[in-house]
């Protein structure tokens, strides 16, 4: 009877995110987003990053409202290719402008996901 239990039970997914997730971008997100093209895959990793560095440089502008806008669009964008760091990161410093630890984790993750992106590109 123990072999039914175990091969009708339901998996153990509670484990925490998946592998992909645990990476700067998450390649099965992204994969899905553009239908498993590699080439546009590039393309928009590519695109990200140069957003991702013009948010920066707009949250480096010390003016609240510059750095809650640039925040805003850099959590979208990185919601969108799979950089769930970097968009939980910008999440916070949308929340709180002000602070900066909030500005220095935006920094640190933005750097990871062009880390990751260059070795894609290589």
């Amino acid at each position: 009877m123990a072999a039914v239990s175990i091969a009708f039970a339901a998996p153990d997914n509670c484990k925490g995110p998946a592998p992909s997730q645990q990476r700067p971008v998450d390649l099965v997100h992204l994969a899905n987003q553009t239908m498993g093209d590699k080439t546009l895959e590039l393309e928009v990793l590519q695109m990200f990053a140069r957003q991702a560095r013009a948010c920066l440089h707009d949250i480096s502008s010390g003016d609240l409202k510059a750095v809650a806008s640039a925040a805003h669009r850099l959590k979208g964008a990185a919601s969108a290719v799979g950089a769930f760091r970097v968009s939980r990161a910008a999440e916070a410093l949308e929340g709180n402008c002000g602070d900066a630890a909030n500005m220095a984790a935006v920094g640190v993750a933005v750097i990871e996901a062009e880390n990751f992106i260059l070795k894609l590109c290589r």
